[in-house]
């Protein structure tokens, strides 16, 4: 391969490989459900994540769920690159190795394993009041 093909190629991969900067994650944010809401915070030492349950509604406002109020859902997640966190996720008691991505200004994906062989996926939508 000539030299410059060679550089051209580089070149293109690495710009496909840059990830877009989008909005701070910082808001409220909707679960896909629409059944509860998130305060999202960047935390720790400013560049954690964290979001904190903060509404229940449209029938998870139940006995089950309400003890799960004002707890966090995603505990200090360390950003591993632009727009991606990796931590803890607690999700209604049970705890979770998450990676959370923010995918566009609006739409964060939560992916969560136990044991890294169940796993469960979420979207959460900002959620402008």
């Amino acid at each position: 391969m000539p030299a410059f093909r060679r550089v051209f190629a580089i070149a293109a991969f690495a710009a496909a490989s840059i990830a877009p900067a989008f909005a701070s994650p910082v808001g409220m944010w909707e679960i896909e459900m629409r059944d509860s809401r998130y305060d999202v915070q960047l935390c720790g030492d400013g560049t954690q994540l964290c979001a904190e349950l903060v509404w229940l509604g449209n029938g998870a406002d139940n006995a089950e769920n309400l003890p799960y109020m004002n707890t966090l859902l995603i505990d200090h997640a360390r950003q591993t690159r632009p727009n991606q966190w990796k931590g803890e996720l607690h999700i209604y008691g049970q705890k979770a190795a998450g990676t959370i991505t923010q995918v566009s200004a609006d739409q964060i994906t939560l992916k969560g394993c136990v044991a890294l062989v169940i796993c469960k996926t979420y979207q959460m939508y900002r959620y402008n009041q």
